[in-house]
């Protein structure tokens, strides 16, 4: 063993110390290691920095825009409320995402498939009041287990069939990896969804990136447009969707008459404004779900004129307000700012006039729909105190059509190999920063910089272990061990040590550098090669130890508040149950 080898094993050991004791964050931890690895001159300082812009890296900050902008488009709302039920038991929620998760990531990459469902799921989560962690690992083994059925599921797949093709003259087809990764996956989804979840720690609200204050109750207005499919319903009619999402309907105003409880059985009539209770959450979801408007024709053209889309800003009203003891018509909030005010939460207190023309007092919480590119401007001008921001967001949905359409595209033409990921998925943000999908002033607002900074330091580190020599090492060391024994040892041995690398390794360096050793193992046992790449196949998939070994589980890691050591609890009961299946299943349909 060299210097170099020596000096890189320990890097990687001290690191994953550090990030299993969990004293300090990952990302510090990883970047430490990273500028200890140049300085010792095992990472050369012209590649210290390359991860950064390595794909891996890349793909992971562009999957959370493109999630974040399938969730403003309104996609996700649509996916959430025709396929998900959050009053569900968490096993039975867990079970059918995972389905759908297994079955998407088969005909499409399966980071993409997570990328389209993390926020359904997070949302889920959200409406059945609970934390994300409990369901998003789950659902990330279920993507990753899912893509290892087809070709086009996972990279390594890819470069499995790849490899075939080079060495042995015929590349493997479409389907088959679909046996042997079928038995696996549906072995691993009954686990997950029955035994899995079970295992992983609980993560406090607090560690929850994203947690913030609870949210008041306003009461707010949401106008019925021209041509509205529920022109000619009741009032009552929207009780359902009023229930599913949280929204309480307490009455209507038509020619400036308000009604309430005998407003419930009145037909709906263009122009008529509906009364609801509501945390801005589910107003906004209850109101892109009935598409319904913010307000009259007048006010919406004065908001729909905004560059950078629009924000929700919650302010509290003081004694030295502009707005105090006055309402939002008579100081001119809509002509002179652009801006609606949506909602007042006055502590249980009866709103008794129309919200533009009710006088508001102090201590009042208003809901402000403005500009987002002057939002801080609006509250400046009406001296009002803004609460802590919870990133509350518009669902755009008059754009859930072309968001998911320019998203589908972008990963057919990946999944065939028409354009690279990466560069696929670039477009797609580059199409909603366009579209005003995602605004432009929070563009990066939405990445998780703490795990693009994890990665960022890793890849360099695991590179240098390969240009060293220490995966070649680890390769030669695996032949040796399984000299003169049964071939089916060999590929079990073969399996278990390409997991162990996968996890420290990303998945894609790990099939480049195992498909060669199968290969050359089958060949000093005089067995065929197939069942090997196999084996490296399903294994180089299986990363479930750690948050690096796979995109998937880099992408649930901030959003979910799970540490470095959380994963390895679900993990390794998970890739045991792998080999144990595997084995038998790739010896029945690959014999040896």
């Amino acid at each position: 063993m060299t210097t170099d080898q020596i000096i890189l094993f320990s890097l990687f050991g001290g690191v994953f110390a550090m990030l299993l004791w969990g004293r300090f964050r990952y990302d510090i931890v990883a970047f430490t290691a990273l500028l200890l690895g140049v300085v010792l001159g095992v990472v050369p300082k012209e590649d210290a920095f390359s991860g950064f812009g390595h794909p891996a890296t890349l793909v992971v900050a562009l999957v959370l825009v493109v999630s974040a902008g399938l969730v403003r488009s309104g996609a996700v709302m649509l996916i959430t409320r025709t396929l998900i039920d959050s009053s569900r038991k968490l096993g039975a929620h867990i079970a059918i995402m995972g389905a759908i998760g297994g079955v998407l990531s088969a005909f499409m990459n399966n980071v993409a498939a997570l990328a389209l469902l993390m926020p359904v799921d997070i949302a889920t989560a959200r409406k059945a009041g609970r934390m994300p962690a409990a369901s998003l690992m789950p659902l990330s083994f279920a993507t990753i287990l899912g893509g290892m059925i087809t070709l086009i599921g996972t990279p390594p797949n890819i470069i499995i069939a790849g490899i075939r093709g080079d060495q042995l003259g015929q590349s493997f087809s479409m389907f088959d990896f679909a046996p042997v990764g079928l038995v696996v996956s549906l072995s691993g989804l009954l686990f997950v969804a029955l035994i899995g979840w079970r295992l992983i720690p609980r993560v406090e609200a607090g560690a929850q990136s994203g947690a913030g204050p609870e949210a008041a109750n306003f009461v707010a207005e949401l106008t019925v447009p021209e041509g509205h499919p529920r022109i000619g319903d009741t009032l009552s009619d929207l009780s359902d969707t009023a229930d599913e999402t949280g929204v309480q309907v307490i009455g209507l105003i038509r020619d400036g008459r308000r009604m309430f409880g005998s407003a419930r059985h009145v037909s709906l009539k263009p122009g008529d404004a509906v009364i609801i209770e509501a945390a801005p959450e589910a107003l906004d979801e209850f109101r892109a779900g009935e598409k319904l408007e913010f307000a009259d024709d007048r006010r919406m053209t004065l908001l729909e004129a905004a560059e950078q889309g629009l924000a929700l800003v919650e302010v509290v009203v003081p004694e030295t307000s502009r707005i105090k003891g006055k309402s939002a018509q008579s100081i001119g909030l809509a002509w002179r700012q652009r801006t609606v005010l949506l909602g007042i939460s006055r502590r249980g207190r009866r709103i008794t006039d129309r919200l533009r023309r009710e006088t508001v007092q102090t201590g009042d919480i208003l809901l402000l729909l403005t500009p987002a590119e002057t939002s801080e401007d609006v509250v400046t001008w009406l001296g009002a105190l803004p609460l802590a921001d919870r990133g509350l967001a518009v669902t755009e949905n008059k754009k859930i059509w072309p968001a998911t359409l320019l998203f589908g595209a972008a990963v057919a033409a990946a999944s065939f190999g028409f354009i690279d990921l990466t560069v696929a998925l670039g477009l797609v943000v580059v199409g909603y920063v366009l579209s005003r999908i995602v605004p432009l002033g929070e563009l990066y607002d939405h990445i998780e910089w703490p795990v693009v900074v994890l990665l960022g330091s890793m890849i360099p580190l695991g590179a240098a272990l390969e240009t060293s020599g220490g995966t070649e090492l680890i390769a030669r060391l695996l032949t040796d061990l399984t000299t003169g024994q049964p071939a089916w040892v060999a590929l079990l041995v073969l399996m278990v040590v390409t997991m162990t690398l996968s996890d420290v390794l990303n998945n894609t360096a790990t099939a480049i550098v195992a498909a060669p050793v199968g290969i050359q193992m089958a060949r000093t046992l005089d067995a065929s090669p197939d069942p090997f790449l196999m084996a490296v196949a399903v294994a180089a998939s299986c990363a479930f130890l750690t948050p690096i070994g796979h995109k998937n589980n880099t992408l649930i890691l901030g959003p979910g508040g799970y540490r470095f050591g959380d994963y390895w609890r679900m993990g390794l009961p998970l890739q045991i149950l792998v080999v144990a299946v595997a084995t038998p299943a790739i010896m029945t349909f690959w014999p040896l």
